[in-house]
């Protein structure tokens, strides 16, 4: 088994998903468990969160990044969180409009171990009013 494969499979297991590998990398698809409505249509893709990372280089960093559907509620004690174990909030934006609850999709960004950015990606997972879960 290479390291990416097996790196890939610790950082799914951290995040309770499944990895895709790819030649650059690994991602983790998970869905947060709230309905959305669009234009007074249920959608189930509203509410995504994926987890990547790429370019592990010879001592084990990468470039993981996330995507997280998130309730506006949740906003503020999600960044908190994150911040406080060093994720770097890259954006902050709605990708739909006219969405009942409103949600917003946050992106996070790190460059060190795959592993590390999992955990602290699971520990801010607490801040929030439902954990992602495998979809």
């Amino acid at each position: 088994m290479s390291q990416l494969q097996a790196t890939g499979n610790r950082f799914a297991s951290i995040l309770n998903g499944e990895c895709t590998i790819n030649k650059y990398g690994c991602m983790v698809s998970l869905t947060r468990d709230f309905g959305v409505y669009i234009q007074g249509k249920m959608s189930n893709k509203a509410t995504s969160v994926g987890v990547t990372f790429e370019a592990l280089d010879d001592y084990g960093n990468a470039l993981n990044l996330a995507e997280i559907a998130i309730l506006q509620d949740e906003v503020f004690p999600f960044v908190f969180a994150a911040s406080y174990y060093g994720l770097h909030v890259s954006a902050l934006h709605n990708h739909w409009i006219f969405t009942e609850p409103t949600i917003f999709h946050i992106h996070l960004q790190s460059i060190e171990s795959p592993l590390s950015f999992a955990l602290k990606l699971k520990h801010s997972f607490s801040a929030l009013q439902s954990e992602p879960i495998s979809g």
